[in-house]
């Protein structure tokens, strides 16, 4: 016979039902709680698309080219200073002149010098008058073959002092070395000069050459001939025309650079020695390439990427277009030129990309396009001043 006791649930059975009960209402709980996130998730208005900026990828006339910097030099140039001490009496140069090879420029207190000299010339003279008697004397027998030498070294060692005294006074003279342009010359007659005071500079302008460094790795393509453009700052939208002219034998082996000269005229003399110059020196031949802005793309450590429009994909729940949307792609860059850079991989041509506003940007983001203004996208940029 059964007792009442073995009908009741034993102590086990118990716990296990009420963790059942207590899990049951968790779970209904957290599912009426995710029900209710869901619910103000799907309220919650939708983000408004992102005003960007599109070009399309396109291909160009690209022209390989080797960019570096670089400063300008005379193809002559001194700073002539005064080789001996003296008094200045005159000066025959203003600031800014152009000046002709062996023109007098300042000339120093040179009177005693002068006198010298002429008193040397006399001499000089009455020794050559003495010579040619003691050559007369000598084809007659009436002196020695002794005697006639002496007379002969003696003319000699007086024209020797002659030409030494000219000298001298020379150095009392400071003289153009070449046809040039003078720069500002601050003396006055009655200055005292010492010896190597620096008086003025005179630079020949045209041609100048253009002094340059690229690496070694860029030999290869370098070659004596080849055309050189230079752009400066000081002359926007302005560039100069050159062709290189000589390249260093020897690479520095501190920076494993090597330096390259070009020649560039300069008839309106234009240019100026020591002004900064970025050059462009044209290597290889002219091929088509895809390009886009610098602007559009996303450089990154993992790599570059672009964002690529979709086109609008269906209707919201008002039976209005979706907005277009962007996805990330990867591309591989190759040179750049101005303010553009060329795609070796990752897009097509024709391939619509966004251009500026990418920071708010992700995968899928809704876009608005708008080009009303459009990023730099210029081969030959130039400095603009607003």
């Amino acid at each position: 016979m059964t007792t009442r006791a073995d009908k009741k649930p034993s102590t086990l059975k118990r716990m296990i039902w009420v963790i059942l009960g207590t899990l049951a209402l968790i779970a209904v709980i957290v599912g009426i709680k995710v029900l209710l996130v869901m619910r103000m998730i799907h309220s919650m208005p939708q983000p408004a698309p992102v005003t960007v900026s599109t070009v399309k990828a396109s291909e160009q006339a690209w022209q390989p080219a080797l960019n570096a910097v670089g400063s300008l030099r005379a193809a002559n140039g001194a700073d002539l200073a005064a080789e001996v001490a003296g008094l200045v009496t005159d000066v025959n140069l203003k600031s800014g002149q152009e000046v002709k090879k062996g023109q007098l420029l300042v000339q120093l207190r040179d009177g005693d010098e002068v006198a010298q000299l002429q008193q040397l010339q006399a001499n000089a003279e009455l020794s050559k008058i003495t010579l040619e008697r003691a050559r007369k004397q000598l084809a007659a027998q009436a002196i020695s073959q002794a005697d006639f030498d002496t007379a002969q070294a003696d003319t000699k060692a007086r024209m020797a002092a002659v030409a030494q005294q000219q000298v001298v006074i020379a150095k009392k003279q400071l003289r153009a070395p070449f046809d040039g342009r003078a720069g500002i010359i601050t003396i006055s007659p009655g200055d005292y000069l010492a010896a190597g005071t620096s008086v003025v500079t005179v630079q020949q302008l045209d041609p100048l050459y253009v002094d340059f460094n690229v690496p070694q790795g860029e030999l290869g393509r370098l070659k004596v001939g080849q055309p050189v453009t230079l752009t400066l700052d000081a002359y926007a939208g302005r560039s100069f025309s050159g062709k290189l002219s000589a390249i260093n034998p020897k690479v520095d082996a501190s920076t494993r650079n090597v330096q390259v000269e070009a020649t560039v005229p300069n008839h309106d003399q234009t240019l100026t020695p020591g002004m900064f110059a970025k050059v462009s020196v044209d290597v290889g031949k002219q091929r088509s390439q895809l390009t886009l802005p610098q602007a559009a793309i996303v450089y990154n450590p993992y790599g570059d990427t672009v964002y690529v429009v979709q086109p609008s994909k269906g209707k919201d729940a008002k039976g209005k277009p979706l907005p277009p949307t962007v996805k990330q792609a990867f591309v591989t860059t190759g040179d750049s030129r101005g303010d553009q850079v060329a795609i070796l991989k990752g897009v097509s041509a024709g391939t619509e990309v966004v251009s500026s506003g990418q920071m708010k940007l992700k995968n899928d983001a809704p876009i608005t396009v708008d080009n009303s203004v459009q990023p730099a996208d210029s081969a030959s940029p130039s400095p603009q001043e607003h």
